[in-house]
């Protein structure tokens, strides 16, 4: 395959090329109101051509409250296979132990989550600490609207960075949208943790975890045979593009502006994504059938 990215209409055009299929949330399913009706409508005929379809969100909550939100906004849990959150995966690897980025993290942890959320934790063998100075490592999970700016937390993290505390990032997006439009997502704090000398590991896309997770619940398929659906170039695309999937670029979503008024939409797709790395196999405008 040429160097890309392929425009198609919708994912029909080449359901010839792979079983099952990874489908951002915001911004490829909905937009935070409602399941967009070509979406609904492109996810149904995926499941009647025999693909398996998953969710794919780095939301650092747990799969089954990611499941409901989708269901609030109207796709019904029985109308997909599921949904893979990074939430759940470091849940999942913090319950294990067994690989990396989950290994030799100890066991006091400084919990930082969205509204106390504690479903990333429940169930765990876990201290939750209120120090950070008492905390083996720290679990970023979600960031609540008035601590999203990276600054509110300099002498917080300062001081676990001083005693080498190392994060464990639930949720790598770098903006996330509040009351007042887009603010700082939690990537961006673990971002802020990095320049002040902490040492993070990222659990969502676009980093392996998540990936090798989402291959272990389809049933180790070959990866060439996925396809990973998504409006981000940093997070779906090249996470995508590492796994060694197929990739789609949806622009309706946050590379809108930048592609809007593209005369060269290959090209400027390419200039984008400033690497092979990044550059999607195919876009369309939204997602469709």
């Amino acid at each position: 395959m040429r160097a890309g990215p392929i425009a198609i209409t919708g994912l029909g055009a080449i359901a010839d090329r792979f079983d099952h299929v990874l489908l951002d949330q915001w911004g490829t399913l909905h937009e935070g109101r409602a399941i967009l009706p070509a979406a609904y409508d492109c996810v149904a005929k995926l499941r009647h051509a025999g693909k398996r379809v998953l969710a794919l969100s780095n939301s650092g909550k747990r799969a089954d409250d990611n499941q409901k939100r989708l269901a609030a906004l109207g796709l019904p849990r029985e109308a997909y296979d599921g949904v893979l959150s990074s939430g759940e995966v470091a849940w999942t690897g913090l319950r294990a132990r067994d690989r990396e980025p989950f290994k030799n993290l100890g066991q006091a942890c400084f919990l930082i989550t969205r509204g106390h959320d504690r479903s990333i934790v429940h169930g765990l063998d876990l201290g939750i600490v209120g120090d950070v100075r008492d905390a083996d490592f720290i679990l970023l999970g979600g960031l609540d609207d008035a601590a999203a700016q990276p600054d509110r937390w300099r002498d917080c993290l300062s001081a676990a960075a001083m005693r080498n505390v190392p994060m464990l990032c639930a949720n790598p997006d770098l903006v996330m949208f509040g009351a007042k439009g887009l603010i700082p997502a939690p990537g961006a704090l673990a971002a802020f943790y990095q320049s002040l000398g902490g040492t993070v590991r990222y659990v969502g896309k676009p980093h392996a975890p998540i990936f090798d997770a989402a291959l272990a619940r389809l049933g180790h398929p070959e990866p060439k045979r996925v396809l990973v659906v998504g409006d981000s170039l940093a997070h779906d695309i090249a996470g995508g593009r590492a796994a060694k999937m197929l990739t789609v670029l949806i622009r309706s979503g946050v590379h809108r502006e930048a592609l809007a008024d593209a005369a060269d939409l290959p090209q400027a797709i390419r200039a984008l994504a400033a690497s092979e790395a990044r550059t999607p196999h195919w876009t369309m405008q939204h997602l469709a059938w």
